[in-house]
Parts: structure tokens; C-alpha cells; sequence
């Protein structure tokens, strides 16, 4: 009798997103009870002090001094990243990587980050176990690109050809959308309009406030939209709780217009209630708001895969970008007169939308990657 497979799945916390879709995997896999799965937050477990500096010089790429600095690493690495430098990368976590190869025997190995550790280990080892990876953005760095990685899942038809101009062939490219959480995806009818006080009759402006402090002058732009608009505003602070008691204080102002959150675990639900929302191009973010159809306002996008995303979505027509504060309000100002440009981007980014990415990417691993394993690897 032939063993379940075995996944390594393989993450990292640069951000939120790479964990949230290991999360969604795993999800899936313990719905459907067909593999075993082992995940490994590789870099904070094979050097947790170095880790937490790393992640810390992460976020502030969100800053005005970390932007440049940040967009010159991300569009020069092949430059910058000389051979003495590429093979102290391609170090980091191979012990780990080994040990977990070891003690856990994984039939496929999956990456939500692009791990350049288990290439390396294969071109050292030639080691026959497949590796596959999951591109979490609507675009594709090089270091996603490796002549060892068997086969990669990606959000869009654009990525795929990306990626096939990068030298990937078409059948190594699986175009299966981004796993995000099943709530977003799912149709039960609650009343949401009732647990939220809704007034139907209103638009609902969504400011995702917490991530990484994503747009300044919240309170300020609160003020003037609701000075100026009969709609609604919910923002959610996530963790920044002095956020949270400044819009406090305005809220009495606008007892009935303005709902104030920190973090949210249900935020699917205020998804579905918005008219539009304001947030930052983070591949996940933009599939949640996809996987529901809220048009977005992308505000000041981080150079590198964040710029890109929000390219991406206002190219297609499903989102707006905006670079100063005052851009903000004239944006929702227009959009808010404009009910068939507020259509045409909902059904904009559904049409982007690739929907139930988990199952698709777990029923191609077990039918094809596990089940009749070739290695993929005739590049240009």
C-alpha cells in the first residue's frame, strides 16, 4: 500500500503574505486529509537573531529613508550579488534544510519564499526530490528563478509569461492563483449589514490602516470625507493603537459613519461590506480583494514587487494608485460621484481573480508532481 505524501513546506516572515499562504495550504491539506505536511519558518530557524535584524531592516522599506535603498536591492540584485556573495545566500538555512530532509523524508518540497537554499543543496547533492515554487505576487523576481525548481504556481497569465521569458517552459508553470484564506472565498449569507450597523443606502470606504503604516494623515482624510460625503468609513488599525484612539476621539464626531477597528480576525466580512478600498499592493491583500470584488485605491506602493502589483492591477482596470495624501481624497472623491467607473473596477478585478488556488495547486502536487515525478529542468 502506497504511504501518503509528505510535504516540506518551506516559508518565511518577510511580511505577512508568504506565511498566510503556507497557512492556506495547510489548511487545505487538513480538510481534505490527504498528506502530511511539515512547515518550516527556514531563516528564524536556523538563525533567529539574524532573522529578527532582517525583518526588522524589512519594514523599514516602508519608510522614506528604506524606499531607495530597498528598489536599488530589489532591481540590482543579479548586479550587486557577486559569486562570493551568491554562495553565502545559497548557505543560509542549508543546515536546517538538511536536517529537515533527514529526519522528515518529504516527497515534495514547497516554497512560499523563495528559499535559495534547497537549489543550492540540489545542485550539491543531487538530491531526487521535487521543489516547487509558489510565486506570491502578480510579478516575478529572479530570485524566484532557478534551473533546480520543478514546477511553479503563479497568479496571473502575465506572470506565467514572464516566466516563460525568463527561460521556465510553459509545462513547468501552473497558472493556479494565490492561496489565501477560504473565508474570502466563501457564500454563507450573514447579515453582515446588521452586525456592523450598515446604513445600505451608503458606499463604504475600507481603509486597511494597519499594515505597515500605509497611508499618514488618516484622521485628516477621515474628517474631510466625511465632512464631505454622505457615505461610510470602517478603518482598521491592526496594531497601532495610538491610531485607534485618535480615530476614537473622531468618531464621536461621526457617531453613525465612522467605525474604528484594531485587528480584525473576520476581516473577510468587512471586505464584502466596502465600496472601495484603500491598502497597500501586497500580493495577498490585492487576491482577498480580488476573491471578493472591491475596487481598490493602492496608495504609495513600495518600489520593487509592491509597484508592480499596483501596475498590474490599474493596468487591468481594478485599481487606482495614488502618491500623495491629497491624490487620496481626490480619488475617492471621484470614484464616489462615478457609480459605473466603481462597476467597471469591481468586475475588473474579478476577472483577475484565479479562485480556489489551495485545491488547485494540492490536487496538481498529488497527481502530478508526486505521483509522476520527472525532473522539469530543460531551460534556455
Amino acid at each position: 500500500m502506497k504511504r501518503r505524501p509528505k510535504f516540506l513546506l518551506l516559508t518565511a516572515e518577510y511580511g505577512n503574505g508568504h506565511v498566510q499562504v503556507a497557512k492556506a495550504l495547510v489548511q487545505e491539506l487538513l480538510d481534505r486529509n490527504c498528506a502530511d505536511v511539515v512547515v518550516s519558518s527556514i531563516y528564524s530557524e536556523s538563525y533567529p537573531t539574524l532573522t529578527t535584524i532582517s525583518e526588522s531592516m524589512y519594514l523599514k522599506s516602508y519608510t522614506p529613508l528604506g524606499k531607495p535603498l530597498y528598489s536599488f536591492c530589489y532591481h540590482s540584485f543579479d548586479k550587486v550579488c557577486n559569486k562570493k556573495v551568491a554562495s553565502w545566500i545559497t548557505k543560509i538555512g542549508q543546515k536546517r534544510l538538511r536536517y529537515l530532509i533527514e529526519s522528515e523524508k518529504p516527497d515534495v518540497i514547497i516554497n512560499t519564499f523563495p528559499v535559495l537554499a534547497v537549489s543550492a543543496l540540489r545542485r550539491k547533492t543531487d538530491m531526487m526530490i521535487p521543489v516547487v515554487n509558489i510565486i506570491t505576487d502578480y510579478c516575478v523576481h529572479n530570485t524566484w528563478v532557478q534551473r533546480e525548481i520543478d514546477k511553479y504556481y503563479v497568479a496571473s497569465a502575465h506572470t506565467k509569461e514572464k516566466l516563460h521569458s525568463l527561460g521556465v517552459p510553459h509545462q513547468s508553470i501552473v497558472l493556479s492563483g494565490i492561496p489565501i484564506r477560504s473565508s474570502f472565498e466563501d457564500q454563507s449569507s450573514i447579515d453582515l449589514i446588521s452586525k456592523y450597523q450598515i446604513d445600505p443606502t451608503k458606499k463604504v470606504i475600507l481603509i486597511m490602516a494597519g499594515a505597515f503604516g500605509v497611508l499618514k494623515k488618516i484622521k485628516k482624510l477621515c474628517e474631510k470625507i466625511l465632512s464631505t460625503h454622505n457615505c461610510q468609513v470602517i478603518v482598521v488599525c491592526g496594531k497601532d493603537d495610538q491610531l485607534k484612539e485618535e480615530l476614537q476621539d473622531l468618531q464621536t464626531s461621526f457617531p453613525t459613519q465612522l467605525n474604528v477597528f484594531g485587528y480584525v480576525e473576520q476581516v473577510h466580512e468587512l471586505y464584502k461590506l466596502a465600496s472601495l478600498m484603500i491598502t497597500k499592493p501586497g500580493g495577498i491583500t490585492l487576491t482577498e480583494a480580488a476573491a471578493v470584488g472591491v475596487p481598490l485605491l493602492l496608495y504609495k506602493p513600495t518600489p520593487g514587487q509592491e509597484k508592480s502589483n499596483a501596475l498590474f492591477f490599474e493596468e487591468k482596470g481594478a485599481a487606482m494608485v495614488a502618491y500623495h495624501t491629497e491624490e487620496v481624497y481626490q480619488i475617492v472623491y471621484e470614484l464616489l460621484e462615478d457609480d459605473l467607473k466603481l462597476e467597471k473596477m469591481k468586475h475588473a478585478i474579478q476577472v483577475i481573480y484565479q479562485p480556489q488556488a489551495s485545491k488547485t495547486i494540492i490536487n496538481d502536487l498529488i497527481d502530478n508532481v508526486y505521483k509522476d515525478y520527472l525532473p522539469l529542468t530543460q531551460y534556455k
